[in-house]
C-alpha cells in the first residue's frame, strides 16, 4: 500500500459521522422522558389545583402507558415495513401537540385525555431507536449505541426535573408543558432535514457507509430493509429466550416507572422539600446514572466478539445490571438523604444498563434482521404492560399504608425474578437465520450454522 493510501485509510479510520445518530437518538429519548417526567415534578401543584388523591394521581401517571402499550406492536410491524424517519416524525408531532394541549386542561378527565394522546405518540420512539441501531451500527457497537440512547430516559428526567421546576416556579406548571411541547418540534425539524437510512444520507463518507453496511449484521445475511411477516410474532412467543428477555424487561421498566413518577413525591413527602429542591434532588440520581450506565454498555461491547455476541453472551451483563437495579429495595432501611440518593443512583444505573442491554440481547438473538422490529416491540410491550402497573400499585400502597416502603420492596422482588428469568430462559437463539438450525443453544458458544 502506498503512503498516500495509508494516510487516506488513517483519515477514514477516524471518521465517526454516525456519531450524529447517537446524538439524534439520545435527543429523541431525552425529550420523550422530559415529557413523561413532567407530571411527576408538578404532581403536588396538580393535586392541589384539581383536588386529586394519591390513587387518582397513580392513574394519571399510568394513563399514558395505556395507549402506549396498545400501539407498540403495530408500530413494531410498521417499522419492519416503513422507515424510522417517518414513524418518528408522526410520533413526536402527535405527543408534542398533546403536551402543549395539557396546558389548557381544566379537569381530571381532560388531563387524562391528553395523557392518552401523548402515550400513543410516544410509543414510536423506543422501538424506532432499536431499529435505527440495527440499521446504523456495526454489530459490536450495539451495546453502547443502545445504552447511549437509553441514557436519554435518565437524562430526560434529570433535565426535566430542573427545567420544569424552574419554569413552574416562575410562570406556573402549564407554561412548562408548552415549553416542552415546543422542544419536540425542534427535534422534528432536525429529523426531517438530516436523518435517513445509511444507504441514503449524503453526509456519510463512503468508507464509513461501507463499514456500517458490511458489519451491522455480524456476518449474517444483511436483510435490513426487507419486509418481514406479522405472523412471526407467533414464532417469537414460542421462544423461551424471548420470554426470558420479556420478563427481565418487565421488571426493569416497573422499577423505572416507579422512580420516574413517584420519586419527586417521595422526596417531598419524606423530606418536605420545596419544588426547586425537589427538582435538584430528583435530577441527581438520574444524572449520575447516565455516565455510569454508558460505561457499562461500553464494557459489554468490548468484552464480546461476533460469535459470542450472536450466541447471547451479553446475558451475564444484563443479569448483573438487573441485580444492581434491585438496590432500590434498600432505601427503606435508611433515613440519610445522601445514602437514599446514592441508592437511587445505583439502582437507576442498573435499570438503564439492564433495559438497554436487554434490547441488545434480543437484537443479538434475532438473526433475521427483517424481524428485529417486532422482537424489540414485543420486548418493550411486555416491559410497559408491567410498568403501567407501577404508578397505580404505588398509589394504592401509599394511600393504604401511608408509606413507600412496600412499593420499593415489591419492585426489588420483581427485579430478582427478572434476573432469574434471564439466567434460566435466554439460552437459545430467538429467530435463527434461514441457513441456521432452529432453537440453537447459546451460552457463549458459536452458533451452529
Amino acid at each position: 500500500m502506498s503512503q498516500a493510501s495509508e494516510r487516506g485509510s488513517a483519515a477514514t479510520a477516524f471518521h465517526f459521522r454516525r456519531g450524529w445518530i447517537y446524538v439524534l437518538t439520545l435527543a429523541l429519548v431525552t425529550i420523550n422522558y422530559m415529557d413523561r417526567a413532567a407530571l411527576g415534578v408538578v404532581a403536588q401543584s396538580v393535586r392541589g389545583e384539581f383536588g386529586l388523591s394519591p390513587v387518582q394521581m397513580g392513574y394519571l401517571f399510568s394513563s399514558f402507558l395505556w395507549s402506549y402499550v396498545i400501539f407498540l406492536l403495530p408500530i413494531g410491524v410498521m417499522l419492519d415495513r416503513s422507515t424510522a424517519r417517518n414513524i418518528n416524525s408522526i410520533g413526536i408531532a402527535l405527543w408534542s401537540l398533546a403536551m402543549m394541549a395539557t396546558a389548557g386542561v381544566w379537569s381530571f378527565a381532560t388531563l387524562l385525555i391528553t395523557r392518552l394522546i401523548m402515550g400513543a405518540g410516544e410509543a414510536t420512539s423506543i422501538p424506532s431507536c432499536g431499529r435505527i441501531v440495527r440499521e446504523w451500527m456495526p454489530a459490536q457497537e450495539r451495546g453502547i449505541a443502545n445504552v447511549f440512547w437509553s441514557a436519554g430516559s435518565f437524562l430526560g428526567p434529570a433535565l426535566g426535573a430542573l427545567v420544569v421546576a424552574a419554569i413552574t416556579s416562575a410562570w406556573g406548571w402549564r407554561a412548562a408543558f408548552i415549553a416542552l411541547g415546543a422542544l419536540g418540534f425542534v427535534w422534528l425539524a432536525c429529523n426531517l432535514i438530516w436523518f435517513d437510512r445509511p444507504e441514503n444520507v449524503r453526509w456519510l463518507s463512503d468508507a464509513e457507509r461501507k463499514k456500517i453496511l458490511s458489519e451491522r449484521s455480524a456476518g449474517q445475511p444483511d436483510e435490513v430493509g426487507v419486509q418481514g411477516s406479522p405472523a412471526v410474532l407467533l414464532d417469537l412467543l414460542k421462544s423461551p429466550s424471548q420470554w426470558g428477555a420479556m420478563i427481565a424487561q418487565a421488571s426493569g421498566i416497573y422499577a423505572l416507572y416507579l422512580l420516574l413518577f413517584w420519586m419527586p413525591s417521595y422526596l417531598q413527602d419524606t423530606k418536605h422539600l420545596t419544588i426547586m429542591k425537589t427538582g435538584l434532588y430528583t435530577a441527581i440520581p438520574w444524572a449520575v446514572a447516565v455516565p455510569l450506565s454508558i460505561v457499562i454498555g461500553l464494557i459489554s461491547d468490548r468484552a464480546l466478539k461476533n460469535d459470542t455476541l450472536l450466541a447471547g453472551g451479553r446475558r451475564i451483563a444484563v443479569m448483573v445490571c438487573v441485580l444492581l437495579a434491585a438496590t432500590l429495595a434498600l432505601v427503606p432501611f435508611t433515613d440519610n438523604t445522601t445514602v437514599i440518593l446514592t441508592l437511587f443512583a445505583l439502582s437507576l444505573t442498573g435499570i438503564n444498563a439492564a433495559i438497554s442491554l436487554n434490547l441488545s440481547l434480543v437484537t443479538d438473538l434475532v438473526h433475521r434482521a427483517r424481524d428485529v422490529g417486532k422482537a424489540i416491540s414485543l420486548t418493550i410491550l411486555s416491559g410497559n404492560l408491567c410498568g403501567l402497573l407501577a404508578p397505580i400499585v404505588t398509589g394504592y400502597v401509599v394511600a393504604g399504608l401511608g408509606s413507600y416502603d412496600w412499593a420499593l420492596w415489591i419492585s426489588g422482588l420483581l427485579l430478582l425474578v427478572g434476573a432469574l428469568a434471564l439466567g434460566a430462559m435466554t439460552r437459545h437463539v430467538i429467530l435463527p437465520a434461514d441457513n441456521e438450525e432452529r432453537a440453537t443453544p447459546v451460552g457463549g458458544m458459536r452458533v451452529s450454522v
